[in-house]
């Protein structure tokens, strides 16, 4: 069903780390009004990260508005530098870039790994874009061109999904922001400033390099300070293990009350077959949101199955599982030992102890070399790679994935 057109739609929104934000397009609007966008309202920007940083409880639908307004803000600089970027293809950039997040989950990534175990989210990203463009009479055509990388403007696509894109621009500093952690401050108005094209993509003035050295080592310390942070990180695993265990039960056709919309995913295996084939399927996981797991795990507290109940109520009570944390991983001999000390205790058998005593890893990399780097350019026009320009980082270092590995269990 097609919404009623509205017109006169220059309005504004005022956003606590851009300020205030124009929306000058009326299929923008429409498309920012439409219930797929309106829905990133009710995710939360970093999931549980808000029980380790109380502030942190901001939205998807906050996060993508920035996003827009440091596109128009990218768009602006290039065109005054002289490089033709037609309104429709602004338009075009704008609404690929609304678009990029309306495929997440509730609490984005823990969903991933249990509910829809062969999709991730960039590929219902594009289901929905292809479904929304549908609704708008094929209008949003060149904006899922941008948004795949199939467009003449390198540059705009790279705007979208690149390192040094406008999405990471505005997450870094809107969720040093609200989280509090100044460590991840950035001046994404000044490297906007910096950025040039050559060769049809985007690549950054030279005297803009040093912002982007500090772009880089605030994007480092924001992982493992926020994203990666031990105790969110121990939230996340016992809400992917709490998710487990409903749709296990669920699958061997015990009770496990939800909200509808998460009762068909916890009942039912899809592939991306199922997704494109039936509408329905798409048309349920719009309907899921934040709200849908904080009200089944209100209901699975108290189940009689021990694990669903124990780890619900741990979740919203915030009694979290000790985390441990190292640069090895941890032996399957220590991890017996815990299992066999704490199996008495929660009166639970081996097997049910996987979801409170285990083992996992996370890794991650300040900068990929190879692909789409980060190009600082010269008066002279040559262009040299950020980690091979920047006399303060160490390129291999830069580059190099740092692995953690963790141990989690019962205090």
């Amino acid at each position: 069903m097609k919404t009623t057109p509205h017109y006169n739609q220059r309005k504004i929104v005022n956003d606590p780390v851009h300020g205030f934000i124009s929306i000058p397009d009326n299929i923008l609007f429409e498309l920012i009004e439409h219930p797929y966008f309106q829905r990133l309202r009710r995710i939360k920007q970093l999931g549980l990260t808000s029980v380790v940083y109380p502030g942190a409880v901001h939205t998807r639908f906050q996060h993508t508005l920035g996003a827009f307004y440091l596109m128009g803000t990218a768009i602006n600089v290039l065109r005054d530098k002289g490089h033709e970027i037609s309104d429709s293809e602004s338009t075009a950039a704008h609404a690929a870039i609304l678009m990029h997040d309306l495929g997440h989950g509730p609490f984005s990534h823990a969903l991933e790994q249990t509910l829809i175990e062969s999709l991730n989210h960039e590929d219902i990203s594009l289901l929905l874009m292809e479904r929304l463009n549908h609704h708008f009479d094929g209008q949003l055509s060149a904006a899922i061109d941008i948004f795949k990388g199939n467009t003449d403007k390198l540059f705009l696509h790279q705007l979208v999904s690149s390192q040094l894109d406008v999405d990471r621009l505005d997450y870094l500093k809107r969720d040093s922001f609200f989280s509090g952690v100044s460590e991840g401050v950035i001046g994404s108005d000044r490297i906007i400033k910096m950025l040039e094209i050559k060769d049809n993509e985007l690549v950054v003035e030279g005297k803009g390099i040093y912002s982007i050295e500090k772009f880089l080592v605030a994007r480092r310390l924001m992982y493992w300070q926020v994203y990666l942070h031990k105790t969110a990180l121990v939230a996340e695993k016992m809400l992917i293990n709490v998710l487990k265990r409903a749709k296990e039960l669920a699958l061997q056709g015990n009770d496990v009350p939800a909200p509808p919309f998460l009762e068909t995913f916890l009942k039912n295996r899809f592939c991306k077959g199922d997704f494109q084939n039936n509408p329905q399927i798409l048309n349920d996981f719009t309907m899921l949101d934040d709200n849908d797991i904080m009200s089944a795990l209100k209901l699975w507290q108290n189940n009689n199955d021990k694990v669903l109940a124990i780890l619900s109520s741990c979740i919203l009570d915030r009694k979290l599982l000790r985390i441990e944390v190292s640069d090895t991983p941890f032996s399957q001999e220590i991890i017996d030992t815990i299992k066999e000390r704490q199996k008495d205790s929660l009166k639970l058998s081996t097997e049910e102890m996987d979801y409170f005593v285990f083992t996992d890893h996370v890794s991650n990399s300040t900068y990929k070399t190879g692909g789409e780097n980060i190009n600082i350019i010269y008066k002279d026009g040559t262009t040299k790679d950020i980690s091979l320009a920047s006399d303060m980082l160490d390129h291999t270092a830069l580059s190099k994935p740092v692995s953690k590995y963790i141990l989690c269990y019962p205090k």
